[in-house]
């Protein structure tokens, strides 16, 4: 998509979205969806919309800000399910499976398992360490899309209002630390 062609570049569009961001007394609208609405997300994970300055022009930013942690154990849990599908090949996962997938749920719980003791090994030796991102997307469908990746505990709206103020001041500074974590046991 043009640059040109998108809506969130649409002055009606910003200026609606500044009535919002006004209404709600923040330079940010958190945009309600999906991931916002699990319980387990909303302190690990937020979508906003702020209205900034890009390329000389105002745009509407469409961003997804989350913690460092959640990234590091989605990357971890996807390198298990990669590891264990490849000593399980008849494994499919969830996300992959169809109408015409078979329930095996012996294998299931077999890899779920394995999934489990992999997760464990792969943050006990610290194989995987990132650090803080952000992704700018100028294709994105509304607006300019971000992909924020911080290292926070939590992400309320200190940290989001923070991340919003230093963005639009243009000092935004990621934390290139690379960071592996191990997961809490539960009691």
């Amino acid at each position: 998509m043009s640059l040109k062609s998108n809506p969130g570049l649409d002055p009606k569009e910003i200026e609606q979205l500044k009535k919002e961001c006004k209404e709600a007394g923040k330079k940010f609208v958190y945009f309600e969806d999906e991931l916002n609405d699990e319980p387990d997300n909303v302190e690990e994970f937020v979508h906003v919309q702020f209205v900034g300055e890009y390329n000389g022009q105002e745009a509407i930013f469409d961003a997804v800000i989350y913690s460092l942690r959640l990234h590091y154990n989605s990357i971890v849990y996807e390198t298990a399910e990669r590891q264990a599908m490849k000593s399980f090949p008849l494994y499919v996962p969830v996300e992959n499976r169809d109408e015409t997938y078979t329930a095996n749920e012996a294998m299931d719980e077999e890899v779920e398992l394995f999934i489990t003791e992999l997760i464990e090994e792969i943050e006990e030796n610290e194989e995987i360490k990132l650090s803080e991102h952000l992704e700018v997307d100028e294709d994105f469908e509304f607006g300019i899309g971000l992909e924020v990746c911080l290292n926070v505990e939590e992400v309320n709206d200190r940290v989001v209002t923070k991340f919003v103020d230093d963005y639009l001041s243009g000092n935004f500074k990621l934390d290139p630390t690379l960071y592996s974590f191990k997961t809490e046991a539960e009691d």
